[in-house]
């Protein structure tokens, strides 16, 4: 496949090549995707996702019967991660189509106003850098808010929202119609990012790249189970929250005629809605719009990276109509990222969790986009080489969509002759072992020494620590550096992930750590150029503290020198031993066992052990994993130190089998009170996640299904259930709310016989 970096004519592509490049970019779409609205991760920049889409679009043009239905062109976001209940939209929320080129933005209203056969207004309003909201009002009461998930499913933000300023509980005037959903975007104003990592660096904690990412991570934060300390810093982030909305979803009957007067409406009740915006009677006046902001984005409050214009008449939404994923009545025009130029001082190498050699750029710093820039990713040597770079070169660097810094390549003209090549070493830089291609072909260097290289082994105790694995709070990027790769002492606290469930007191102290990026892996520097060096779990001294000695050896009484967090992190990494199952199976980082595998294998076969003993063939068999996964296994398995991992874990009390389960083939707990029964949760259960109410059904028993059929025996509904409560009183299926739910699966049914159903 082309590697997109350009928009080649696909009408010459062989059908067989033609599906190969479409199913190698929808991989690329959907990964990009579940890890921006999954993890809260941008792992690729938004220039080169639009070109994938683009170059997608185009191959499903011209071979359409290469368009399955689930294809990212047809559909939004992706679906809502595992850390909120879910919650149904009650219109779905739609994406939209960019332009990126004053012709392109002409083209698209030339069609919108031959379509339309009638004069058009569009109104112009700036793309705020943000994440997408929904808010739901019943009679003018909030009673819930959405993130957009897949379009269909977003996570449950409600409590969260409610701490954001400006986002009225009750919307002022009357007359409020019975249900509206309003849609906007949740964001930062620059200068409330920039006291938000004030407050991070003056607590010690981590500071945020760039606003949108900080905003996302915010909104999604759980507050169970948090000390004062904690929950103090997740309402330092939802305090400076601020919001804009920009349109409404659910409305049965609204009293306007324009998308204009919808603002004004919006506005009398209290939303906060932008000031940036105007109509246009023209194509020719948005695009002045779009021109004048483009010169002038930093002077606005908040990171803007376009103009979004929509048709102003309502009327025409529906006449224009929508696509499955973006109306045809909006546009997203999409300003090119900000370019600058700076010196290449050094090209070094990092090593990631998986071993993958990577160079990167060390620059003088330079201001993109707001923010200062010091560093970029070159992805490999053959990258390095085709950019043309030489260390000492003049580089021109852009915040590729504002967001991940990328040098493009060097001003030749401004060359003295002092420059000089790189060379990729032979040798990892963090253990000295010899670099190699995974596999014969490969472009990547990887460095082979897996079990002991401190890179990796960071990696991996971070990745342990993850939402998506254990879940640990406090085992983030500065505590699993602290434990792997302190300055101090020499022998780190974990040579590798087999000793975390050992770890006591006495091995957080003293611990000296240089803070490391958590992209590029290499020391983060502050301003003046020095390492970021902190001592993460020592308590710091207060007045009328007893004083102590930092340096001096020590002396059987570390408990009492430990922080807050480091005691909170040694308890947590206690609780986590009794996570479930699959959470287990992702933390030992076997290869292809994500959450989805993960849960099938711990449902099938109930233990650690069972799984280790399992031929290949009994694993492949298991729905859900298949033979890839199986190989992927088998392989893990066989190699010393990773038995060694299940091994301590095992020793140290980590409880690495699902209690009561009956073992391989039994993926119900023998005997349950939901026996041979099949519930299908939906919408937000009070007292339940919506990994809870899943775990809840098969600890019982049962059987938890996703979707709703004649073999469904109950479907426990809560706000925001949509079409599956719907489908289930079409069947006639026994409809229960969240204190029935709970009868339920902690009783059986019998106990619900003398409770009236939720529908009746």
């Amino acid at each position: 496949m082309a590697d997109g970096s350009d928009f080649s004519d696909f009408s010459d592509l062989r059908l067989e090549d033609a599906r190969a490049d479409a199913q190698a970019l929808t991989a690329k779409i959907l990964d990009a995707r579940e890890a921006y609205y999954g993890r809260d991760t941008v792992v690729v920049d938004d220039a080169t996702y639009d070109e994938w889409m683009h170059r997608l679009e185009e191959i499903e043009r011209l071979h359409p019967e290469l368009q399955s239905q689930d294809s990212p062109t047809l559909t939004v976001g992706a679906a809502s991660g595992t850390l909120f209940a879910p919650i149904e939209h009650a219109e779905r929320m739609l994406s939209l189509d960019n332009v990126f080129s004053d012709a392109e933005f002409l083209a698209w209203t030339t069609k919108v106003e031959r379509d339309a056969g009638r004069p058009v207004h569009y109104l112009c309003e700036l793309k705020i850098d943000g994440l997408a909201l929904s808010l739901r009002y019943e009679r003018g009461r909030l009673t819930s808010a959405a993130t957009r998930g897949d379009g269909r499913v977003g996570e449950d933000v409600t409590e969260n929202v409610r701490q954001i300023a400006g986002i009225p509980q009750r919307l002022a005037g009357e007359g409020h119609p019975a249900l509206v959903e309003v849609r906007g975007e949740v964001f930062f104003n620059v200068a409330d990012f920039e006291s938000l990592n004030a407050y991070q660096e003056s607590m010690g904690d981590r500071l945020f790249a760039n606003p949108r990412n900080a905003a996302s991570g915010s909104l999604r934060q759980k507050t169970e189970g948090k000390n004062a300390r904690q929950l103090d810093a997740v309402h330092q982030r939802l305090s400076r929250l601020r919001m804009t909305v920009h349109g409404i979803g659910a409305w049965p009957d609204p009293p306007v005629t324009t998308q204009s007067e919808v603002y004004a409406l919006l506005s009398s009740w209290g939303l906060p809605t932008s000031a940036y915006f105007r109509v246009a009677d023209s194509g020719q006046g948005a695009d002045e719009f779009i021109r004048r902001y483009g010169e002038h984005r930093h002077d606005v409050e908040h990171e803007i990276d376009g103009v979004v214009v929509k048709v102003d008449e309502l009327a025409l939404h529906d006449e224009l109509g929508a696509t499955s994923r973006a109306p045809r009545w909006a546009i997203a025009y999409k300003y090119p990222p900000e370019q600058v130029n700076t010196k290449l001082l050094d090209i070094v190498v990092s090593v990631g969790r998986t071993g993958r050699a990577t160079p990167f750029a060390v620059m003088a710093p330079a201001r993109v986009a707001g923010s200062i820039v010091r560093q970029a990713t070159l992805h490999n040597q053959d990258v390095v080489k085709a950019k043309g770079v030489l260390i000492g070169d003049t580089v021109v660097l852009r915040k590729a969509g504002d967001v991940i810094p990328e040098v493009l390549g060097p001003v030749v003209e401004l060359r003295d002759g002092s420059e000089r090549a790189f060379v990729m070493p032979t040798e990892c830089p963090e253990c000295g072992s010899p670099l190699a291609p995974a596999k014969e072909g490969d472009i990547d260097l990887r460095c082979p020494n897996a079990r002991s290289c401190p890179a990796q082994v960071r990696g991996r105790v971070e990745h342990v620590g993850s939402r998506g694995a254990l879940d640990i709070e406090g085992l983030g990027e500065v505590s699993a550096a602290a434990l792997t790769q302190p300055v101090r002492p020499e022998a780190p606290p974990l040579a590798s992930e087999a000793g975390l469930f050992d770890l006591g007191p006495e091995d957080l102290f003293p611990i000296d750590v240089v803070v490391r990026d958590a992209e590029t892996g290499l020391p983060r520097l502050l301003e003046d150029g020095t390492p970021d060096t902190r001592s993460p779990f020592r308590r710091q001294r207060k007045k009328g503290d007893p004083a102590f000695d930092a340096d001096a050896p020590f002396d059987g009484d570390a408990q009492h020198m430990l922080s807050v967090a480091a005691t909170a992190l040694l308890a947590n990494i206690e609780a986590a031993k009794t996570k479930d199952l699959w959470r287990f199976l992702v933390a030992m980082n076997i290869r292809h066992v994500g959450p989805v595998a993960a849960r099938a294998l711990a449902e099938w076969f109930g233990s650690v052990d069972a799984i280790r003993a399992a031929s290949r063939d009994e694993l492949a068999a298991v729905e859900g994993v298949g033979g890839i996964i199986a190989d992927a296994l088998v392989d893990w398995f066989d190699v010393d130190w990773h038995r060694e991992i299940v091994d301590r874990w095992t020793a140290a009390g980590a409880q690495l089998a699902t209690p009561g389960h009956a073992g391989p083939g039994a993926s119900v707990t023998e005997g349950g009170v939901l026996d041979g029964l099949t519930v299908v949760p939906t919408g937000s259960l009070e007292g339940y996640s919506r990994e809870g109410a899943q775990e809840a059904i098969i600890k019982a028993g049962g059987k938890a299904a996703s979707s709703v059929s004649k073999k469904t025996d109950f479907v426990a509904a809560g706000p925001g259930a949509g079409s599956k409560l719907t489908k289930a009183e079409e069947l006639g299926i026994r409809i229960l709310d969240a204190a029935q739910f709970h009868l339920l699966v902690t009783e059986g049914p019998a106990a619900l016989d003398a409770v009236t159903p939720a529908a009746e």
